[in-house]
């Protein structure tokens, strides 16, 4: 009866109540099932204190216990910040941050002499104000997992100087794309008309292969040093690998990442004839800073990076190198990359199309605070941030299982190229320069692991390897 009783209370809600307390309900779930998962992982951190059997040839059992006490920092860590973010997305909703927020933007766009009429200046306006909010807020968290949790660990390079720099960097170059492309965006679901969704769509993906062709070569830079990989070998042999298999490659950079992190990494970018290959200094064992000692006469900042240079040499070896850079050109090669983009384009249509069907629906804004007013900029995140919440968790858990499979696959397509014995110790060498744990939890692992665990990929190359 109980049941029976709360369904015909539930029934006789608003819509509107009914939709916000739905938004709430379904975000703790999704907390809740997280904080579950992270739990079990933790499990497993805290209870594997030895070297796995299979493991015995891979991993050091200093090593492996190193790598273990920095997951369980970063297990930590996340579950605070998590819980932190929920309890704050949580209060706002019920305390109406949102529409408080949107009123404040009003107040400052008809002070500089912009009424209500102004929609996309007082838009803007409230954009400033929540990045600024949410920047604010997330900044004494980031500065722990920096500086105390990364510092800890041996991997942060960065001083508090160029943190500050760095995030103010990065705020200041966020509000020059954001405002300027959600104006725009803004104008022209105002003005498109009955298919407004369709050209709000076209719009989008000009911007996404925009900034994708201009990230490299002006905004990346601004924050990283980038370096063309200087003559050699190395070079020569990126080159051949590259002509081998068709890649249209023009130019090989080396990233300072050293500034930042003793993290490593290697990535392509680029449109069709004109792709290049980023390398981070801390993938190479010849480059990295961190294996080198600084010459005479060289102090000042120094002083610092040597103190932190203490730790084993790191990097791989040129062979290494090339077998991480065969994985990564095989998902070029076997259209991995293209895939996404048309994916998460046909994703973006669709969210579109199913906004322009519920923009018009005034519980929807009632539910968060808007009774008078229906702003298009609140309606796109109460849309596309709320109610599209369980979808947007069921595609990432897709798109997460399709990405271990594009993995797979591109494992597949170095060991080809006969780079397999390579890779398979350039995989262990990274695991353990990154400190990446081998052990995980079986369900913990399917959620959230976009890369196939370490065991599983090793597994992989060595069957054919024996072939």
């Amino acid at each position: 009866g109980a049941m029976a009783l709360r369904g015909e209370l539930w029934a006789e809600l608003p819509a509107e109540k009914r939709i916000f307390c739905s938004v709430l309900l379904f975000s703790w779930a999704v907390y809740l099932w997280e904080a579950f998962l992270a739990h079990r992982q933790r499990r497993v951190y805290r209870t594997t204190t030895h070297v796995p059997r299979e493991l015995g040839q891979i991993m050091d059992s200093e090593t492996f216990e190193k790598s273990r006490l920095y997951q369980l920092d970063k297990s930590t860590f996340s579950f605070w910040s998590g819980l932190y973010s929920e309890v704050e997305g949580t209060m706002i909703l019920i305390c109406g941050g949102i529409p408080f927020l949107w009123d404040l933007s009003g107040q400052i766009s008809s002070r500089a002499g912009f009424g209500p009429e102004y929609e996309i200046i007082q838009s803007l306006v409230f954009l400033l104000l929540a990045t600024l909010f949410s920047a604010l807020t997330g900044l004494p968290w980031s500065l722990y997992n920096t500086f105390v949790i990364e510092e800890k660990h041996g991997f942060n390079q960065q001083t508090l100087g160029f943190f500050f720099k760095d995030a103010i960097k990065k705020f200041i170059v966020t509000q020059c794309i954001l405002l300027p492309v959600t104006s725009l965006l803004l104008y022209i679901i105002k003005i498109g008309g009955d298919y407004f969704f369709i050209y709000a769509w076209l719009f989008t993906l000009v911007v996404s292969l925009v900034l994708v062709t201009i990230y490299a070569d002006y905004i990346a830079p601004l924050f990283d040093k980038f370096i063309p990989l200087p003559e050699g070998e190395l070079k020569q042999q990126i080159e051949t690998m590259a002509k081998s298999i068709d890649f249209p490659l023009t130019k090989v950079y080396v990233v300072e990442g050293s500034k930042r992190s003793s993290h490593s990494n290697a990535y392509f970018y680029g449109f069709f004839k004109n792709k290049r290959i980023v390398l981070f200094d801390t993938l190479l064992e010849d480059y990295s800073a961190l294996n080198k000692e600084p010459a005479e006469g060289e102090e000042g900042e120094n002083e610092e990076t040597k103190s932190k240079t203490k730790n084993k040499k790191q990097g791989c070896k040129n062979e290494e190198v090339l077998a991480v850079l065969g994985h990564e050109l095989g998902h070029w090669k076997l259209g991995h990359t293209v895939k996404n983009i048309i994916i998460s384009q046909m994703n973006s249509f669709l969210c579109f199309f199913l906004f322009a069907v519920l923009i018009g629906r005034k519980e929807l804004f009632a539910a968060f605070g808007f009774y008078e007013t229906q702003p298009t900029l609140i309606g796109l995140m109460i849309i596309f941030q709320f109610i599209f919440s369980p979808y947007n968790e069921i595609l990432s858990f897709c798109l997460t299982v399709l990405s271990r499979r594009f993995e797979f696959q591109a494992d597949a397509f170095a060991k080809e190229l006969g780079k397999a014995k390579d890779l398979y110790s350039a995989l262990i060498k990274l695991n353990k320069d990154n400190l990446g744990f081998p052990v995980s939890d079986w369900i913990f692992s399917m959620w959230h692991y976009s890369h196939p665990p370490l065991l599983e990929r090793l597994q992989a190359l060595k069957d054919t390897k024996q072939e």
